[in-house]
């Protein structure tokens, strides 16, 4: 079970620290099963007795019955105890699980995981992790003891009758040889059922996150029949999978139990022939009844041992994948200067999206990214905040290369604030605080009158406690920003992206998000990415990027007289902006 490679061995490596507590759940199992053979043993001394027309007195049964009964309810007791321990362990050891697997998505590239399908980490997360939970809370105790009950019963037969304790055991192998025809491809088609569930749970996640694009241009009809050719490629390879194995399964639940089916013909010859007593007959066939049930029981885990080697598949897939690029060392960082030096950087290995840049972005400046769809603007603005590691070249913050700065120590130096700001399904209050988990709701309204927006806030149904919704869909997009606004100004990070940051902005507000963001910038190293150039034109440094490359940087005025790729983008934008005033 220890065994490094084995499922099992992977799944005790995160539950190394309740090992303690699942031996004791064992014990417990192995205490249940031992006074759960008291009733056999009873049983068969009282119908000895009873064949044998003794006399014995009323109280020889009483004794009898009193100690099957303690028998039985002291197995019940034990089960509890032990099934409550190894549950308390297992759910222990999935909330490790979860948090490991947490810990890894912010550690892992941001490609790796938007490229998966929406619905791939959430089954891992839940579905996979919640797999493990039969095989560590039931296998481990009760297979424990439910081998060891056969293996005390069979002892037992052994010393009353070599014979008669071998030709019990015959039904096993019978109903296992048929059980074999079907659990050859087990682990196939579990894995197989694995991946066409992903499937399904990724056509509804879609289906349930596209719901609002359906609608509105009557996709319903198309949409829907992907998800229902999941639904039902799933149900069919299910229904199959069962039908092609009902034969079998039927056949071992019948053959198995069937132990009387040898051992009363035997039982009686060897009896006929003197070779056997009476009282020793009787004993053997009342527990060779006691024999296979809780066999055939541990053989019904058999299944969940199978799907182990998937499930711990899955889940460590995810846990050994590549990590952005961090050496952990505390570097010492002077200032909040950035540069890149000859970096280029691809995704997934597909064309480079920048290629071999070199510019510095000053310390309490502000620094504008512009450029036309796809020229790499947002792409350098994701490697700064450490979304990704660069392909090749280096990126420094404050004369550090970040791959020797601490994924934490980098990202808490930076305040992102996008055009699609994602607000968790909490209350505004909390929203907020995201920004910095240990502020006091004073601070959290503070930032909030800062961004301008505890007026609106404080007009919401129950002010700043309204829960926002998923992805903050009780709120406008404007309404979004602002709070994602103000839980950037809670942070008081030294280094402030902007990446359309007044994208939802009506214009009615426009002027106190500017405000706003005026007040968050300041002192601060900024970068902004935007794509209305009337925005940036104060800006310090405008850096002009054309397909991954830096085309031009400089001021406003100057980019206006020595670059034309600024000079027409500028004119684009003004013409368009004047054409809509007309």
């Amino acid at each position: 079970m220890e065994k490094k490679g084995s499922p099992f061995g992977m799944i005790m490596q995160y539950a190394d620290t309740y090992k303690s507590k699942y031996a004791c759940s064992v014990v417990f199992a192995v205490i249940s099963v031992v006074c759960g053979m008291i009733p056999y043993f009873a049983v068969a001394k009282m119908v000895t007795v009873i064949m044998s027309d003794s006399d014995k007195m009323m109280s020889f049964y009483v004794k009898w019955c009193a100690a099957a009964a303690a028998g039985y309810v002291c197995k019940g007791i034990f089960n509890g105890i032990s099934t409550s321990i190894s549950h308390t362990a297992t759910y222990l050891t999935m909330k490790e699980i979860r948090l490991k697997l947490i810990a890894k998505l912010i550690r892992m590239p941001m490609g790796a995981i938007t490229n998966s399908p929406s619905g791939h980490y959430k089954d891992v997360i839940v579905d996979r992790v919640e797999g493990i939970e039969v095989p560590l809370a039931h296998l481990l105790p009760e297979m424990t003891a439910n081998v060891l009950a056969p293996v005390l019963m069979l002892i037992c037969l052994f010393i009353l009758d070599w014979r008669l304790a071998l030709i019990s055991l015959i039904t096993i192998p019978v109903g296992m040889a048929v059980m074999s025809t079907t659990m050859k491809s087990y682990g196939e088609n579990y894995g197989k059922s694995v991946e066409i569930g992903g499937r399904m749970t990724n056509a509804i996640v879609e289906y349930m996150g596209g719901i609002e694009v359906i609608k509105a241009f009557s996709q319903s009809e198309n949409s829907y029949e992907k998800y229902e050719n999941a639904v039902n490629e799933n149900a069919s390879f299910f229904y199959g999978w069962m039908k092609s194995a009902q034969w079998a399964m039927s056949a071992y639940n019948a053959i198995t139990p069937s132990v009387l089916l040898t051992v009363l013909p035997f039982g009686f010859l060897f009896y006929s022939s003197g070779s056997l007593s009476a009282a020793e007959f009787i004993t053997i066939v009342i527990l060779s009844l006691g024999l296979l049930e809780p066999l055939i029981a541990a053989m019904n885990y058999t299944d969940n041992i199978a799907r182990v080697s998937t499930v711990m598949g899955q889940i460590n897939e995810v846990l050994e994948s590549p990590e952005i690029n961090r050496t952990g060392k505390a570097a010492k960082i002077n200032g909040n200067t950035i540069e890149f030096r000859n970096v280029t950087f691809s995704y997934d290995n597909e064309k480079d999206a920048l290629k071999n840049i070199s510019l510095t972005i000053p310390e309490g400046k502000v620094s504008a990214l512009v450029g036309h769809s796809g020229s790499g603007k947002s792409t350098a603005a994701k490697l700064i905040a450490g979304f990704w590691d660069v392909t090749d070249g280096t990126l420094s913050i404050g004369g550090q290369n970040v791959s020797d700065i601490p994924l934490e120590k980098q990202t808490e130096r930076i305040a992102y604030v996008e055009q699609n700001n994602f607000l968790f399904d909490e209350t505004v209050m909390e929203n907020i605080r995201k920004g910095k988990a240990d502020a006091t709701d004073e601070e959290v309204i503070n930032a909030a009158k800062s961004a301008g927006c505890d007026g609106f806030i404080r007009g919401l149904d129950n002010g700043y406690q309204t829960v926002v919704g998923s992805a903050g869909g009780h709120l406008s997009g404007g309404e979004r920003q602002r709070i994602a606004i103000a839980r950037a100004m809670l942070k008081d990070a030294p280094i402030v992206i902007l990446d359309e940051a007044t994208a939802y902005i009506d214009p009615e507000n426009e002027a106190v998000i500017q405000n706003a963001i005026a007040k968050l910038v300041r002192g601060k190293t900024v970068i902004v990415i935007a794509h209305r150039l009337s925005t940036i034109t104060d800006a310090d440094n405008i850096i002009v990027m054309d397909n991954g490359t830096v085309a031009a940087h400089g001021r406003h005025d100057e980019l206006l007289e020595n670059s034309q790729l600024y000079r027409s983008m500028w004119q684009a934008h003004t013409g368009t902006k004047g054409g809509a005033e007309q």
